[in-house]
């Protein structure tokens, strides 16, 4: 991974974590470097990439200060993965793994999920051509919720004939023509690790981006993933919003 990635993150997220407020002004370059324990030309290159971002503001005599509203960084597409980094061809969809579990941390703070809940979890890997491209992990809210916020959604996925060819996003948007949805997300960088190299058919210190999602109808949260994406993947388009 680019320092200027790990750097450029490490900034973004004590700017989102309220270490660097609103209206602050950072701190002069050769003190922020020193703080930082890094090299001037990597933290000049780090800031004016979050200056392009919209996280920074440069102001004369003033300094680099932080927008009073920084842009969340995310992919806010309600829209299947697969569609989405294709190109205009779809990637396909192989199942690795369906299966109903008991909540984890993960699906505890995004679904909300109660303690022994059972939530339906799909993990697939996205291949165009020979080229595995992303893995996906997904989880559906449990199917009391589900029937309460989204009842076409709970009865899409309990009479999905073939969930090894599709992904639980694309189910849901096909059950939701009439229903309201909204996503939040994350992206940092990270590596793929031993477990995500495997599947991916990448060494481990492969860099890559991970997204994590949650969906929600109205206000109530009924899908939550993530999504790996290696170095080499298709691009996919980012929304940055306030």
């Amino acid at each position: 991974m680019r320092p200027v990635v790990v750097l450029y993150e490490r900034i973004a997220d004590a700017i989102h974590d309220g270490t660097y407020p609103p209206g602050s002004t950072l701190p002069s370059e050769p003190r922020l470097a020193t703080e930082l324990g890094v090299s001037r030309p990597a933290l000049r290159e780090a800031l004016l990439l979050l200056q392009e971002d919209g996280l920074l503001t440069v102001r004369r005599g003033v300094g680099r200060t932080v927008n009073d509203r920084p842009p969340r960084r995310g992919f806010e597409h309600v829209q299947p993965l697969e569609e989405l980094i294709g190109a205009g061809a779809p990637l396909r969809v192989r199942a690795l793994l369906r299966a109903v579990e008991e909540p984890t941390d993960f699906t505890t703070q995004h679904l909300l999920a109660a303690a022994r809940a059972e939530l339906r979890f799909w993990e697939s890997l996205l291949t165009g051509g020979d080229t595995a491209a992303a893995l996906s992990q997904e989880w559906a809210a449990a199917d009391d919720v589900l029937e309460r916020a989204h009842p076409a959604f709970a009865e899409a996925l309990r009479a999905e004939a073939a969930p090894e060819r599709t992904s639980m996003l694309a189910v849901l948007t096909a059950a939701s023509r009439g229903v309201r949805l909204s996503a939040h997300s994350s992206v940092t960088a990270t590596l793929l690790g031993r477990r995500r190299g495997e599947q991916l058919a990448r060494p481990a210190d492969t860099p890559a981006v991970l997204v994590t999602q949650v969906v929600r109808a109205g206000d109530v949260p009924i899908l939550a993933a993530k999504h790996m994406l290696p170095t080499g993947a298709p691009a996919l388009p980012i929304l940055q919003s306030n």
